[in-house]
């Protein structure tokens, strides 16, 4: 299935000079959808992993169904302010700006693998906060996977040390 040709360019946003790649032609395509579960649940069905761990918002939209197949706890990663429990936060630098993420502290157990998932990889930088975050609790980030890959940000390097699934990238 040609998943690329469903991405939209959109030019300037959410800052003037960043090309941002909209998914939303992609989930609004049913039989394109359940083709990307389906690949991310054919690639981590045996993996041992014991969490899928997903990152707000559109990590949410492929991170729940992927738990879901594989019979796992689903775990959210947040913004500041969502999660009502005791939390862990760490600091991370975005392509345009820097950003927060949260994760509840009774999440995961010490030795847990999982999942990171979230729609697009960049310069890696949300996906090493959610790793940072997971890793704080004494779990293992075992691989991550992304819908979309911007190859040319250089998040792939950052990422050296994991399994990284990506169904779609750009160079």
């Amino acid at each position: 299935m040609d998943l690329r040709s469903l991405i939209r360019d959109v030019p300037d946003f959410p800052q003037p000079g960043i090309l941002f790649r909209d998914i939303t032609p992609l989930l609004q395509n049913a039989a394109a959808l359940r083709h990307v579960i389906d690949r991310f649940t054919e690639e981590f069905r045996d993996a041992g992993v014991h969490a899928v761990v997903s990152i707000e918002s559109r990590g949410f939209l492929f991170g729940a169904p992927l738990a879901y197949n594989l019979g796992l706890p689903l775990i959210p990663v947040r913004k500041p302010g969502k999660l009502p429990a005791a939390r862990m936060t760490v600091e991370y630098a975005l392509e345009y700006g820097t950003g927060e993420l949260d994760i509840h502290q009774d999440a995961l157990q010490t030795g847990q693998r999982v999942i990171i998932v979230d729609d697009l990889l960049a310069t890696g930088g949300t996906a090493m906060a959610a790793a940072k975050l997971v890793e704080l609790l004494g779990a293992e980030a075992h691989s991550f996977a992304f819908l979309v890959e911007l190859r040319g940000l250089g998040g792939r390097a950052r990422l050296e040390d994991y399994v990284i699934l990506s169904l779609i990238q750009y160079d």
